[in-house]
């Protein structure tokens, strides 16, 4: 994994750690953070050490605060329009990456960071935790694709609400709304509970794993065809190793022994 000066990685035990480390700016998403973000998940598909990533904030306030206001404010049409492009292409790079990813929500997750929190594939929370999309108090929308990960995410109603109050919620909310898969008293708990969730992942077929990413994002795809997607992905698996070695196991009431292959 290539060193990044703006997140902190760390691989130990199949999982990939990833910090945003701007903790003095609220762990703010600046362009460069992006970047770093995109060239990330560019290697984790073809890393066979990485089995599944956490991304979390430094410190205990915020996970991400929303974007960089001052590189928000230099721009102008057309560099907006590339600047939200891009933020979207690395979101989706995250969103369809076939390793798992847990947010860990340490505080607020605002703007940028909450809608870098709902392209990962599950969110952990701590019971201090703050999301919203508060754009609209700026002059401006979510840009990275909040208007309609949020909608898919919560429904139509209450995103339109929360997108046009600007108002922020917290955690309890959040998982009454099913933003959350899980809220923890703190952050050293929520990164346990996001441990437990990958250990067990990481115990089942690594294709199988990917594909169901695959066939769960083409939900939300209306270009594509999501049940041909399942099948054509369902005949992927019996194709593999993986497949062989899953049903042999269970024949032989043994626990199996998957290679991602």
């Amino acid at each position: 994994m290539a060193e990044q000066k703006n997140i902190l990685s760390e691989i130990k035990d199949g999982i990939l750690y990833l910090t945003i480390n701007r903790e003095s700016k609220l762990n703010a998403l600046s362009y460069k953070i992006l970047e770093e973000l995109n060239n990330i998940f560019n290697e984790v598909n073809d890393n066979k050490s990485i089995r599944g990533v956490i991304i979390t904030g430094a410190g205990d306030k915020a996970f991400v605060a929303g974007a960089d206001i001052n590189e928000i404010s230099e721009l102008n049409e057309v560099n907006a329009r590339k600047f939200a492009e891009f933020g979207q292409e690395v979101f989706q790079n995250i969103e369809s990456c076939h390793k798992p990813v847990i947010a860990v929500i340490n505080g607020y997750a605002l703007g940028g960071g909450c809608e870098l929190a709902i392209a990962c594939h599950m969110r952990v929370a701590t019971e201090n935790a703050k999301m919203g999309q508060p754009e609209v108090n700026l002059g401006i929308i979510p840009g990275y694709g909040g208007t309609q990960r949020l909608t898919h995410l919560i429904g139509r109603t209450k995103a339109t609400e929360m997108l046009m109050t600007a108002d922020m919620i917290d955690a309890p909310e959040a998982m009454r709304l099913g933003m959350l898969n899980y809220m923890e008293p703190t952050k050293e708990l929520a990164l346990a509970r996001a441990e437990a969730i990958l250990s067990k992942i990481m115990k089942k077929a690594p294709l199988s794993i990917g594909m169901i990413i695959d066939c769960v994002n083409a939900v939300y795809d209306s270009a594509g065809n999501g049940y041909q997607i399942e099948a054509n992905s369902f005949a992927r698996c019996v194709k593999s190793e993986d497949y062989r070695e899953g049903t042999k196991a269970f024949l032989e009431k043994r626990e199996p022994n998957f290679k991602g292959e």
